[in-house]
Parts: structure tokens; C-alpha cells; sequence
């Protein structure tokens, strides 16, 4: 099925089709003739199913008829996070530019005058974050009388974030004759009873199981030691043919250690966290985009907006402990149909977080040697027929205990040998600046060949 049979105008159609699409995701297929019929909306879609398009296009024809009033938005869309906000202004722009819509962004870090201005003026499409949007409007800056449509995006964000009692400060005040959109990850107890309370009647949109991960994205699980986390990662990144990447973290404060780490080495990345200016993130953002930044170092949440096409690869450099947060992740890869890789470097603190995304996703995760792997794409590189090799998935029966193959690889994979890394040309062995020992360097006479005597044999013949 195309756009065209969806309903959208000439004018969304147009817009569609010179961003470069023609066919609807099934979010877009089964959400967007529902909007235009009026009805509430519950959603539940992953990150990077067309999600942000499926709202947008049906309401910028919906808004096409009407004019605002000062002060007075047609339209709210609440998002957790300021980079998502930002994300679907840009979607309005893209698909509304043949239409003469009127749009304001409301969000912390960034200057309001000419926001407010323009709000002063009437906008057809608010967007904004629930705690600025409530400071604004306690102020008697904004009227929401006249809110004809609601969209409430991520919603198992903002609940994880504490914003729903903000979220429900600003729905009481709503008109209650309006047409309300809810989109969520998932759709828990926690949502539904959001949904009872914000939506009259609504139709119910899944288009995938909530748990589950891309088949477009392989996973892979790489153990290693505390100390050697940052050590193995840059290996692993030297490995792998990385386009664009993210690298997701736990800790704002392991993000600007790692980010300073990868720099130092020679490694082209930029940090992601909410403690960063508003300023910095958005410039941040708009270099990732744009290919000027290669590695991206983030939070969860400073990344939950982040919508980057082609993604190559997702490095968890802390295996996440809430089991959802890891689908999302990985989520950001593998998009369109298009191939992505997602490794995930572990300890063996993190036994029970693997076992919690294995019984989550019903889905056993391969563990590699860092070594073999490292091998593995050295012989596919060599040899482009073999690139499936390493490629196969296991799939586990719902009523087994895939963890078991974990541990059982796991403790071999401990027992490696490591391999060091060699020290800068014209320095010494010893500790580098991150505290890890550093080997004397190899000399001419060393019976090393090659790429090592851990290569395979049938490369050194």
C-alpha cells in the first residue's frame, strides 16, 4: 500500500514523496486513517518504526483547515525529552512545508523570546515538554482552551521519568471535546491506566510485540573485565567497519570519562547526557547527524529522541539494568530493513541484566570471544563470501533457559589469554594514563607473524 491510499492530501503527499518515501511503515498504514477519521489513538510502536510520521502527517491536514487564535494552540504534543521534541518539529517542517502552518517549540535551554512572540501571535502545532509548558502557562502566557488535538508521545518515558503528574495537570485543563493521541514503548498496566484516564474510546494500534528486537540487528554479548572495558571497546570499534555509532552508558559521569578516553586515543566522538547546556547538546546532535561526529557517547535518556538514519552499530559499554531500555537501544540500528550490529560488553556483575534481556526478548544473544570475533572479521574482510559466518542467530524455544549457553560461554571466554596492546611509538612499558599495563615493545627478531600468532593458520601459509 502507498501514501496515496491513505487518505493525505496532495499537499502531505508531495511533501512525502520529496523526503524520499513511498511506502507507509505499518504504524503509518494503520495509525494515519484513524486520526483523519477523528478517533483517540492508543499506539504502541518501537523506536524506529515511523512513529513520529504517523501522527504528524494525518494532523497537518486535520490543522489545514482553521486559523489560531493569540495565544491559543490548535494542537499540543507533549515529549519527555527535549531532543525528541526537537525531533518532531523537524518532521512538521518536513511534511508541512506546503501547507501554512504556524509552529512553536517550547523547551528548557533554549531562548523564548521569539517563541513567545510567535506564540502571541497563535500557533496551529505546540510542542513542548510538560514542566516547561506548565511553567508557561501557570504564568498566563499560554491559553489551552482551544486545544482541538492531543498528542502524547512516549508515554512510558514520561511515566519513567516522572512527568505524569505534570502530564495530568495539563490534560485537566484541556477542553474535553478533543481528539487525543497516545503513543508508548509499551503498553503495561501503567499505560493502560493512562490511556483510561486521557483517551475516550480509543482504537488500539500494535504493530509489534513490545519486547521485541529488530531481526535486522545482529547481537552479540563480549565479556571482558572491569578494568578492561574501555581497553576491549576500543578494540572492538577498530574492529568492526563502524559508519556511525552510538555508545550507550549507565552513568552520565562513566559518559565523559569514556568519551575523553575514546578522543584521546584518536577516535572521532562527541558526549550525549542531560548535565551538557541545551547549546552544546543541540550542536552535538546536528554534527552526529550530519557525519562530522562518528561516535556518539550517550544516556538513555539524552538519546531517546535521537532518530538517525543508517546507523551502523549500538555498543552497550554498560549492559543496561532495566531489560526494556536495552530493546530501545539497540532499536537504533537495523532500521528500514537495513542491517545493524549490537554488541554488548559485559561483565560478570551483569550476569542477572543478561538473563532479565534474554527472558525479555525470548531471545538467546551469542556470546563472542573479543579474539574471535576480531578473526572473524579479519577472514570476512579477506574473504567476502563468508560474511554470514558469524552472522547466525539462535532463537530460543520460549520454555527453555537460554542463560545457561550464556554462562557456559562466559567462563571460557574468561579464561582467554588476553591480548595486550602495544605502547605508542616512543614511549616504554608500563601503565598508560588509564592504569592499564602496557607490554614492552615487540622487536624485529620476535617470532611474531603477521597479524599475530593468534591468527588462523590458513592465513599464514
Amino acid at each position: 500500500m502507498g501514501f496515496e491510499l491513505l487518505g493525505l492530501s496532495e499537499q502531505v503527499l508531495s511533501a512525502v514523496v520529496d523526503a524520499g518515501y513511498s511506502t507507509p511503515t505499518p504504524i503509518q498504514e494503520k495509525s494515519i486513517p484513524i486520526v483523519l477519521m477523528g478517533n483517540d489513538v492508543l499506539g504502541c510502536a518501537q523506536t524506529g518504526t515511523g512513529k513520529t510520521a504517523s501522527f504528524t502527517l494525518p494532523m497537518i491536514d486535520i490543522l489545514a483547515a482553521g486559523k489560531a487564535k493569540a495565544r491559543m494552540p490548535r494542537s499540543l504534543i507533549l515529549c519527555p525529552t527535549r531532543e525528541l521534541a526537537a525531533q518532531v518539529s523537524e518532521n512538521f517542517r518536513t511534511y508541512g512545508k506546503n501547507n501554512n502552518l504556524s509552529m512553536a517549540l517550547l523547551i528548557g535551554g533554549v531562548t523564548l523570546t521569539d517563541q513567545l512572540q510567535t506564540l502571541d501571535r497563535g500557533v496551529d502545532v505546540l510542542i513542548a515538554t510538560p514542566g516547561r509548558l506548565l511553567d508557561h502557562f501557570e504564568r498566563g502566557k499560554i491559553l489551552l482552551n482551544d486545544v482541538k488535538i492531543l498528542v502524547i508521545d512516549e508515554a512510558d518515558r514520561m511515566l519513567d521519568m516522572g512527568f505524569i503528574p505534570d502530564v495530568e495537570k495539563i490534560v485537566s485543563v484541556l477542553p474535553k471535546n478533543r481528539q487525543t493521541l497516545l503513543f508508548s514503548a509499551t503498553l503495561d498496566r501503567s499505560i493502560r491506566k493512562l490511556a483510561d484516564d486521557f483517551l475516550i474510546d480509543p482504537k488500539e494500534i500494535t504493530v509489534a510485540p513490545p519486547a521485541s528486537t529488530a531481526d535486522t540487528v545482529l547481537q552479540r554479548v563480549i565479556y571482558t573485565e572491569s578494568k578492561s572495558k574501555r581497553r576491549d571497546l576500543r578494540r572492538l570499534l577498530s574492529s568492526e567497519a563502524v559508519s556511525n555509532a552510538v555508545i550507550f552508558c549507565n552513568r552520565k559521569r562513566d559518559i565523559g570519562i569514556l568519551y575523553r578516553s575514546l578522543m584521546r586515543h584518536g577516535f572521532d566522538a562527541a558526549e550525549l547526557h542531560g548535565d551538557l547546556p541545551q547549546a552544546a547538546r543541540m550542536s552535538t546532535l546536528e554534527k552526529f547527524k550530519s557525519g562530522n561526529v562518528k561516535l556518539l557517547v550517550a544516556s538513555d535518556v539524552a538519546a531517546r529522541g535521537l532518530d538517525i538514519e543508517g546507523l551502523s552499530h549500538v555498543f552497550n559499554f554498560d549492559v543496561p539494568t532495566n531489560a526494556e531500555d536495552y530493546v530501545h537501544r539497540i532499536g537504533r540500528t537495523g532500521r528500514a530493513g537495513k542491517d545493524g550490529r549490537a554488541f554488548t560488553i559485559a561483565t560478570s556483575e551483569d550476569e542477572k541484566y543478561l538473563e532479565a534481556i534474554i527472558k525479555l526478548i525470548n531471545q538467546n544473544i551469542e556470546v563472542l570471544k573479543l579474539d574471535d570475533l576480531i578473526d572473524q572479521n579479519i577472514v570476512s574482510r579477506n574473504n567476502p563470501k563468508l560474511n554470514n559466518l558469524p552472522n547466525k542467530k539462535k532463537i530460543n524455544n520460549p520454555s527453555s533457559k537460554p542463560h545457561h549457553n550464556v554462562d557456559n560461554t562466559r567462563v571460557k571466554s574468561r579464561k582467554r589469554t588476553k591480548t595486550p596492546e602495544l605502547p605508542k611509538e616512543g614511549t616504554s612499558a608500563g601503565n598508560n594514563q588509564f592504569g592499564e599495563r602496557i607490554p614492552p615493545p615487540v622487536m624485529p627478531s620476535s617470532p611474531t607473524i603477521g597479524m599475530g600468532d593468534h591468527v588462523p593458520a590458513f592465513l599464514l601459509r
